[in-house]
């Protein structure tokens, strides 16, 4: 039976020669520390350029914040990251994020995203499920410029808001759909 997560670290093993060095660093986080200390960077970097994101984290329930997903594909792709689940201002768990796809693409990237919960059901199928895959379960909307233009945090009515940042690389468009979310154990040392 073929791993997926193989698949997934040998395409970030490419994407390792094809991105500029300083993009890699956190791909895969080393301690929770080192985790923490990333996404409060990121969630920084993403309120500072998008006020709707700001605004959303002040009435979601938790946030889901993957600071560097690393993408590489030729035919097949793969992406992997980690990132962590916040409740409020405190770490609720930490998880990895893995895509696998297939079709015309050729290049690598990376990215990070963060999922604004809004619901409290949104929140309880990702404490509750072994594996969340974008795209089942919760509503989850990819705000861009076009949504961002009509929304606002009294039109929210969706499970969940997920927004795209920093992107850097070779490839072209980013898609999170089918990305499967999975709790992982992160320890404190090196």
């Amino acid at each position: 039976m073929i791993n997926l997560r193989n698949i997934v670290m040998a395409f970030i093993v490419m994407a390792a020669t094809a991105l500029p060095l300083g993009t890699m660093n956190s791909a895969h986080a080393a301690t929770a520390k080192d985790l923490d200390k990333d996404s409060s960077q990121a969630l920084a970097r993403l309120y500072k350029t998008n006020s709707l994101a700001q605004d959303l984290s002040h009435k979601a329930k938790a946030i889901l914040v993957f600071p560097n997903i690393v993408k590489a594909g030729l035919i097949f792709g793969g992406s992997y990251g980690e990132g962590e689940l916040l409740v409020g201002s405190k770490v609720d768990g930490y998880y990895n994020s893995v895509g696998a796809s297939w079709g015309l693409q050729a290049g690598a990237q990376s990215y990070g995203y963060a999922v604004f919960l809004m619901t409290d059901k949104a929140v309880k199928y990702v404490h509750d499920t072994h594996g969340w895959e974008i795209g089942v379960g919760p509503t989850v909307v990819v705000v861009d410029s076009g949504v961002a233009k009509n929304l606002s945090t009294s039109t929210l009515k969706d499970d969940a808001y997920a927004f795209i940042f920093s992107q850097q690389g070779l490839m072209a468009g980013i898609s999170i759909e089918g990305t499967k979310i999975s709790r992982i154990k992160k320890t404190s040392k090196k």
